[in-house]
């Protein structure tokens, strides 16, 4: 999620601000964790291996059709299903290929039907409706509602962490239960549909497809429909970009997203090869923005267009894009590693300004230990988030303090390979801060869980 807004100067300068996952023995298994930040949301007695979404949106009449096949495995057994689904009109349901009678209940979907543990199974649901969104728990200054949003002209887009994918589809809602997707979405002639995920070559014009081979969260999904243009370009050895802008909205900021082969450079000189096969960016009408799974969606809502505004849009592009490696396809078991995504993302950004500005490392030392203790002092530490503050700056920036200490004990050669091993090797992964710390140490051969355990815990800035 782009970062929290900061003031801070470096002197004269402002800034603008292992252990491995079990290995999975089926296409897009994972292991679900009931989340300790918000339980009420998604499920471990649960995997969902595949979503296979085919959607049609009505522009006319703000209304959304839906057929969503999900290949599950249950993890227990049990005498029903449950997933996260707001409350749509349901057309049918079927479980291998039989009808059942399905309900919608406080935003989940009870599916009554006898399920073995790991003997997966089928579930169509049809649906349609108005999509509604679902309140964000957080006190940050770009928040806004959660999940599918219909804009004024009848298009739709979406943000969704921690929780809103079940706003446009029935879904394990939590960070732990990755899968694999086919999107489809149909719309009226002139308008396009963007999601996460490669694109897929169609022969009908207003039908869209996306395709995810690598395993998604749900919070990283995206859908974006609207009268959008679309620029094709190349990243770093022959990486597909594609930039969707809303003309007449977004013209401003086209230049910026041109960059993009720049930023994919910068982040894999220090981290590795970009770990998806396809790229991009689609614009849509909101103050924040979202490291979606292979296509970043970003708020065009960023008040008056002059130099310092550019780069702070620019240096949250790089932030989303280092997402990528750190969230995306190296993703925090459950809320409580937050701080595993935004960290490294705000480093990595930071690392950027750096780079940009020629500040010194002291003055990123400097800066960084004086927002950490205010962080720590309004919101606690970073290991320990509040379920009302959500992605709030002590998240952010209290961890990135960490991982430049980390960076000053080890040098550039040795961080840069700890990192570069981190995401590379943990690819399509869900990790925490145990895994982490036993990550950090079996490859530099030095224990620094003081170290780590200290920023994250502290209730103020460690020496």
């Amino acid at each position: 999620m782009r970062h929290v807004p900061l003031v801070a100067a470096f002197a004269v300068t402002t800034l603008v601000m292992g252990c491995t996952a079990p290995t999975a023995t089926t296409a897009g298994e994972s292991r679900p964790v009931a989340d300790p930040i918000y339980p009420a949301r998604g499920t471990d007695r649960l995997d969902v291996l595949h979503y296979d979404l085919d959607l049609a949106w009505d522009v006319a009449a703000k209304t959304l059709t839906g057929t969503a096949t999900l290949r599950v495995r249950p993890v227990v057994d049990a005498t029903a299903l449950s997933l996260d689904f707001m409350a749509y009109t349901i057309d049918a349901v079927s479980l291998n290929e039989e009808p059942v009678v399905a309900t919608v209940t406080d935003e989940k979907l009870t599916v009554p039907a006898a399920v073995t543990a790991n003997r997966p199974v089928t579930l169509v649901v049809k649906y349609h409706g108005r999509p509604r969104t679902t309140p964000i728990p957080s006190h940050r200054g770009d928040s806004e509602p959660l999940g599918l949003t219909v804009t004024a002209d009848g298009g739709l887009w979406t943000m969704q962490e921690p929780f809103g994918a079940f706003t446009w589809y029935p879904a394990n809602d939590q960070p732990s239960d990755e899968a694999l997707y086919d999107i489809s979405v149909t719309v009226p002639d002139g308008w396009s549909a963007v999601a996460s995920g490669t694109p897929v070559a169609g022969t009908i014009t207003n039908v869209f497809e996306y395709q995810s081979k690598d395993p998604v969260a749900t919070y990283l999904t995206t859908l974006a429909v609207g009268r959008y243009q679309k620029i094709e370009a190349e990243g770093p050895h022959g990486l597909p970009l594609t930039y969707w802008y809303r003309k007449g909205i977004d013209d401003k900021l086209v230049e910026s997203l041109k960059k993009s082969p720049e930023y994919v450079a910068f982040l894999e000189e220090r981290f590795g090869p970009y770990p998806f096969p396809t790229g991009g960016i689609v614009m849509v009408d909101s103050a924040s923005g979202m490291e979606t799974q292979q296509m970043i969606t970003m708020g065009g809502k960023i008040g008056a267009w002059d130099e310092q505004v550019r780069a702070g849009f620019e240096k949250d592009l790089l932030h989303e894009y280092a997402h990528q490696w750190f969230g995306d396809s190296v993703t925090p078991t459950t809320w409580k590693d937050l701080w595993l995504n935004e960290g490294w993302a705000t480093y990595a950004q930071l690392l950027w300004e750096q780079d940009r500005d020629q500040l010194t490392d002291a003055e990123l030392e400097q800066y960084l230990r004086g927002r950490d203790a205010t962080l720590r002092e309004q919101l606690g530490p970073p290991g320990s988030p509040r379920a009302a503050n959500f992605a709030e700056g002590n998240v952010y920036l209290c961890p990135a303090a960490m991982l430049q200490q980390l960076h000053a004990k080890l040098g550039d050669k040795k961080f840069f390979a700890l990192a570069t091993a981190w995401v590379q090797t943990q690819k399509n992964t869900q990790q925490d801060r145990a895994s982490f710390i036993a990550f950090v140490r079996d490859h530099t051969g030095t224990d620094y869980s003081a170290l780590i355990n200290a920023w994250l815990d502290s209730p103020v800035t460690p020496a």
